[in-house]
């Protein structure tokens, strides 16, 4: 199922699935609406996006009550993370897809949001996109790499290559064509062995961590948790993305490699997607074709109407 893209003078509803919006970022959420509207699309909050009712972040029934007002609305042609946090994953058994089946609708966020964005595409077959947040686009500029990728993918609705931004590396060679899913390493492990999380099978997946919350230790963890629960005996490429916990000794590929060293599948890395960089556009349930040996990954199939 495929969205229908951003137009100009279209809305977009901003919710909090993480943690929400706190006087100390409100601004930052304002400076990104205000890129946003430069381009001629409008925003509205969610009645909840500020709501801090556990101390924490708003309640699931709250959090859960936003994100399906925002698809019943036909007024709303995009549902928008305001911010990444911890906790995305407790809503997920109230959101109502069927909703979401009857008001397909652009699905986008970053880092958490891994959750709801698979979760969605699991039980609907909704394209969805990995990028960024309304919060982090206080951060660039309409000109910057991460804004025309977003405008060349969601607003313009061009497939082909992907753009790069910064120097992409082979790890495991080979050209394999398929459906891509994945994101934030941490989220991804919330959703094994649930009904949320996508088959894996022949899917290409993509992978990046929050250093800050996900230290190399931990990746070396999550990775072996991935394993155990044979995603990697599934599927047919691996698209490593940034990490800015890298030391001189020990980088983010080489503790993934060390537990892949017995699969035969393409393996490609570049700093393109992940926390602290500027981020591509990733289709969740998008068709793509990763071609590992030539550093290169090309969008074959129309992810937006």
């Amino acid at each position: 199922m495929i969205p229908n893209k951003l137009n100009i003078g279209d809305t977009i509803g901003i919710i909090s699935p993480s943690t929400p919006i706190m006087e100390d970022r409100e601004q930052a959420l304002d400076k990104g609406r205000k890129l946003l509207e430069e381009i001629g699309i409008n925003s509205v909050k969610g009645k909840y996006v500020n709501k801090n009712t556990l101390g924490y972040s708003a309640t699931k029934e709250e959090k859960a009550e936003d994100i399906n007002n925002m698809f019943s609305n036909k007024n709303i042609k995009g549902v928008f993370s305001s911010k990444g946090g911890e906790n995305s994953f407790t809503c997920l058994g109230l959101i109502d897809y069927e909703n979401i089946k009857k008001n397909p609708k652009i699905v986008y966020g970053i880092s958490d949001a891994t959750n709801y964005l698979n979760a969605i595409y699991a039980k609907t077959g909704l394209i969805t996109f990995h990028q960024s947040d309304v919060k982090s686009f206080s951060f660039i500029d309409k000109n910057s790499f991460e804004f025309q990728d977003f405008k060349r993918r969601l607003i313009d609705g061009k497939i082909g290559n992907i753009h790069k931004n910064s120097e992409w590396k082979c790890l495991r060679d080979g050209m394999t064509e398929g459906i891509i899913v994945g994101g934030n390493l941490e989220s991804l492990i919330n959703l094994l062995n649930t009904e949320y999380m996508p088959d894996v099978t022949d899917k290409i997946l993509f992978l990046e961590a929050y250093a800050s919350s996900t230290p190399l230790e931990l990746v070396d963890c999550y990775v072996s948790v991935l394993k155990y629960h044979k995603v990697f005996d599934k599927i047919k490429g691996l698209w490593l993305g940034h990490y800015h916990g890298d030391t001189e000794k020990v980088k983010f590929e080489d503790v993934v490699m060390n537990n892949l060293k017995e699969y035969k599948f393409s393996i490609l890395k570049c700093d393109d997607f992940g926390h602290d960089c500027e981020d591509i556009v990733i289709p969740i349930g998008g068709k793509i074709r990763l071609d590992a040996t030539n550093c290169n990954v090309k969008i074959l199939e129309k992810i937006v109407n």
